[in-house]
């Protein structure tokens, strides 16, 4: 018999961990996010209806969690589907690890919502149990429910001649028990909760809130008059809510969508929500009809979705909020929101860098699409929206503008998340206006945040642009820390405008002159800037982001910090990277900002600034497989010297952080940095840094000269 052939001893610097000591789990480090945001709502530090604010965010956040992610990872699991990345769990186990946490943070966040209750009693005000009520308070909330509530409640009987109800995704509802005293028969019947009247209703001028469902509970007898109401118990299912728009169904885009849309509403059933009380019967007759799992339903200790908590942040309370910032014109800039100063003669002297929300956006990026709008010598304007506010003025001077007979053109993505309804309402607005709509590419989102607007001037057309990594969007830019690049360079604009005519034409153009565009070569720019980046002696790199999951953007890091390069991310949301690894990551370190502003900006950082100037870009994608291959994206250089201090500077503060930061460590676990400077906080820090170039301006206007 022949000999077996014995391996070669293979040495231990030759060895390469595998996918699970790479990449960290992507669910898990998403909800690891969200649990941070939680852990603002416990911090003593933060007002207290900021604290109930970000209880009402973490609510939000896991229902889409659900409604996207676990709902495709049931998918996968029915489908009999491996494991979606390398490195990551199979979909059964994943589900399983998923419950786990989900189930330990909402314990946590019902902990948090109770003790916040004592701290609002406290503040005088008082979200009360119908039980602990006074009768002064109870008869007012009866009449309240006689003329408010009980006319448009629905009560649904399932029996023999009544099957079980559709129950939508994310609505609130009563399960009743009820007993027929006569034919001693006992049935189901479900109650929905009113969505549009208030969840929380007032009594005393606003000093008391009840629960909405308990008023009701309080009230069934009017609803089932003649029978006996055995138990009522709150409970909420949460639904698949992804759009599937395919190629072969999309020959309509716009129609489309749509269908999804109706089809989101009966999207199978991915979590059931009761309360603690519910008794086995019932929880089992809802599992049954919503074909649910044991480990899909989740039991809480306590109001369910608290999302609804906003109503109570929004109450006139400033003394238990953030004080207000207000918002700063750039220097630069000052002016252009009443007509003094020609945003177009400021571009020409140079590029304008802002900052949200620490820089006004209706003073810079707003005045620009207003003024162009009106101006009589732009021809054209371009803009891609993705998601924009309710009363958009932006989409107002878009109107304004193809009124007055400019050329306007707008891709409207209709497959933004959560706003389809919203944006299918501005395409058409804009369409009976005279705009030239886009409704986006079918197969790829158009997540770009950039803007062209082309003008007749004494010597020649000249292009105007906006590159930014947030949305064109008022009111979040209020609340959402993003930058934005103002410009006149004609590189900038000639790569523009070749890529409006690869979104709304054909056009299979992939190489630009400065712009790095997904899905066509952004991976592999970003990695060849990763490379050189790491070839100079003493390599630096520094990159801020929302997420960081691609695995051949993660491969190129981990080889660049085994060549000795330093490496720090700031990454807000999900990181599979597992740094501070020997062997692995030894030279890279990753923090998390969180706090008042969602950071929501993308900076990279290539270089150490010796042998070459440092390479900076900004721009709308993360390090995502769906933002690198399947979406519309556009990072652009900063190349100004001032400007790009000024995103130095960013960084730096983001780095310097004490107090809002948080570490991720090798074993995947984050932990919130000990420091007690409330100074060094970014967002606070920014703000000062913003206050003081307004005061240099003021002061030293030659700093910032007038055009």
């Amino acid at each position: 018999m022949e000999a077996m052939a014995v391996p070669e001893e293979v040495p231990d610097d030759d060895i390469k961990p595998g996918p699970e000591e790479c990449y960290l789990d992507r669910e898990l480090s998403w909800l690891d996010f969200n649990a941070r945001v939680l852990a603002l709502a416990e911090d003593p530090s933060v007002p207290l209806l900021e604290r109930v604010k970000f209880v009402a965010i973490f609510s939000r956040n896991l229902d889409e969690f659900f409604m996207i992610r676990v709902a495709g990872l049931t998918d996968r699991a029915a489908a009999g589907l491996g494991a979606a990345a390398a490195g990551g769990l199979d979909p059964a186990a994943e589900l399983h690890s998923i419950r786990a946490r989900a189930v330990h943070l909402q314990a946590r966040q019902m902990a948090i919502y109770r003790d916040l209750v004592s701290e609002l009693a406290e503040a005088g005000i008082c979200i009360s149990d119908w039980d602990s009520l006074g009768e002064a308070d109870r008869k007012e909330l009866s009449h309240y429910f006689e003329e408010q509530i009980f006319p448009v409640l629905t009560p649904l009987a399932v029996d023999p001649g009544h099957p079980f109800p559709y129950i939508s995704n994310l609505s609130l509802s009563l399960a009743v028990m009820v007993r027929d005293p006569v034919r001693s028969e006992r049935r189901f019947a479900r109650v929905k909760v009113p969505p549009l009247l208030p969840r929380f209703v007032m009594t005393q001028g606003g000093k008391r809130f009840v629960l909405l469902e308990q008023v009701i509970a309080a009230h069934l007898p009017a609803l089932f008059p003649g029978m006996e109401i055995e138990s009522h118990h709150p409970f909420r299912v949460t639904r698949n809510a992804d759009l599937m728009v395919s190629d072969e169904d999309a020959d309509d885009l716009l129609a489309a969508v749509e269908t999804e849309l109706r089809r989101r509403r009966f999207g199978h059933a991915v979590r059931l929500e009761t309360d603690a009380g519910m008794s086995d019967e019932v929880r089992d007759l809802l599992m049954r009809e919503l074909d649910l799992d044991p480990d899909e339903v989740y039991v809480l200790d306590g109001p369910l979705d608290l999302e609804d908590l906003w109503s109570i942040h929004a109450l006139d309370r400033p003394d238990l909020k953030d004080p207000p910032w207000g918002a700063v014109v750039p220097p630069r800039l000052a002016g252009v929101e009443d007509g003094s100063t020609d945003i177009f003669a400021v571009l020409r002297q140079g590029d304008v860098l802002v900052h949200h929300p620490y820089d006004a956006f209706s003073d810079s990026v707003q005045a620009l699409i207003r003024q162009a709008a009106v101006d009589p010598d732009v021809l054209a304007i371009k803009q891609t929206l993705y998601r924009t506010s309710g009363d958009s003025p932006i989409v107002k001077a878009l109107i304004r503008a193809a009124e007055r007979g400019k050329q306007v053109a707008a891709l409207v993505e209709l497959k933004a998340r959560f706003d389809e309804e919203a944006n299918i309402g501005w395409a058409r607005a804009l369409e009976q206006a005279g705009v030239h709509v886009v409704y986006g590419l079918v197969g790829l989102k158009t997540h770009s945040k950039t803007l062209l607007i082309v003008r007749a001037e004494n010597d020649g057309i000249r292009r105007y642009c906006h590159v930014g990594t947030g949305n064109y969007n008022t009111s979040t830019a209020k609340l959402y820390e993003d930058l934005g690049l103002l410009t006149a360079d004609p590189d900038l604009g000639a790569d523009l405008a070749d890529l409006f005519n690869y979104l709304t034409g054909y056009s299979r153009r992939t190489e630009y002159r400065k712009i790095l565009v997904a899905p066509h070569s952004l991976r592999e720019r970003i990695i060849a800037l990763i490379k050189e980046a790491a070839a100079e002696e003493d390599g630096r790199i520094v990159m801020k982001m929302n997420s960081l999951v691609d695995e051949a953007v993660i491969d190129a890091l981990y080889q660049a910090s085994q060549q000795g390069t330093q490496i720090d991310l700031v990454i807000r949301g999900i990181c599979r990277l597992r740094p501070e690894t020997p062997g692995l990551s030894d030279n890279i370190r990753v923090r998390s900002i969180v706090g008042r502003y969602l950071e929501h900006s993308r900076i990279f950082a290539f270089g150490n600034g010796r042998s070459v100037p440092v390479r900076y870009y900004i721009g709308s994608a993360d390090m995502m497989p769906r933002n690198l291959d399947r979406r519309v994206e556009v990072v652009a250089p900063v190349e100004d010297p001032e400007l790009s201090a000024r995103l130095q500077q960013i960084l730096d503060v983001n780095l310097a952080d004490d107090t809002q930061a948080w570490q991720l460590h090798s074993d995947g676990h984050w932990t919130r940095l000990p420091g007690n400077h409330p100074e060094t906080g970014t967002h606070a820090r920014l703000h000062a840094l913003a206050l003081e170039r307004a005061a240099r301006a003021a002061v030293e206007p030659d700093v910032y000269p007038a055009p």
